[in-house]
């Protein structure tokens, strides 16, 4: 045996745990989830018909297909304010604050990570509430004579994301900036570039893997996220992992939720491949 072939197996040896581990607990679960999506459900019985009825069901009642269409606004307004919001707080860490404080700007810019996501989401619920404390307080200075509605909307469910993904995208926009010269900016402005010129053709460009990388792991844990849509957004809007928990939760219709996670998958997949080419250069 070659000293090639010899390194080829021992490479094999050490990727083959973590092979076989994706295999076990995500490609067989799949493989099961999506040959269950195919089948239906008479009864309480589940009838293996290998059919697409379940997926034609979902594009064509308008409640479940309603879910597909909230959760994809939701994430997409989520994203892009978050991006708006974390792109400054990022360049204020990495330019404006001096070295040395930078590893206490960033602690304190991932607090919300220290605390259960459960409870950030009650807490958020205190607040918009319409006893909560930001109704007392807009009451308070007279900004309102009534307090109005937020809780159980999605403003509600939106604020509730973009407190936690704000953060995320700091860090990831951070980790980009941190790492671009000085000199870019100054060859711009010898160059003749304005300020904003500068920034829209060499900064903005050079932190776009950082903002795509932020971008995809916000748009992946907020369109399959339950507990903030549930506890922040109440019922009047479901979303797609609300749709599928009622499918197991009250109808235990195990086909069509199935069926609706495939759909969310799939929603990931595109979200990946439409952001693979910033993300492969972020990994490099």
């Amino acid at each position: 045996m070659s000293i090639e072939q010899q390194e080829k197996r021992r490479a094999l040896g050490f990727v083959a745990p973590a092979l076989l581990w994706t295999c076990a607990f995500f490609l067989v679960p799949f493989a099961v989830m999506v040959l269950l999506s195919l089948a239906h459900l008479e009864g309480r019985e589940i009838i293996q018909s290998y059919d697409l009825g379940n997926y034609l069901k979902i594009f064509t009642e308008p409640s479940l297909f309603k879910g597909i269409v909230v959760s994809l606004e939701i994430t997409l307004i989520v994203t892009i304010i978050s991006v708006l919001l974390a792109w400054p707080l990022a360049w204020i860490i990495a330019t404006q604050v001096p070295e040395k404080y930078q590893r206490l700007a960033i602690m304190l810019a991932v607090l919300p990570f220290w605390t259960s996501y459960v409870v950030r989401s009650y807490s958020w619920a205190l607040v918009l509430g319409q006893q909560g404390v930001l109704m007392q307080m807009l009451m308070g200075i007279g900004f309102l004579d009534e307090p109005i509605q937020i809780m159980a909307t999605r403003g509600a469910t939106v604020i509730g994301f973009v407190h936690f993904f704000v953060m995320l995208l700091t860090l990831t926009i951070y980790s980009n900036l941190i790492q671009l010269s000085p000199n870019y900016a100054r060859a711009a402005a010898d160059l003749g570039a304005s300020g904003w010129n500068t920034f829209r053709l060499v900064i903005l460009p050079l932190t776009l893997p950082g903002i795509m990388t932020g971008a995809f792991l916000t748009f992946v844990l907020c369109i399959g996220d339950y507990i903030t849509p549930q506890i922040l957004g109440g019922n009047n809007e479901l979303t797609m992992p609300q749709l599928i928990m009622l499918q197991l939760g009250r109808r235990g219709d195990f086909p069509m939720a199935s069926a609706l996670s495939v759909i969310l998958m799939l929603l990931v997949t595109l979200a990946y491949a439409a952001t693979a080419r910033w993300l492969k250069m972020e990994r490099v």
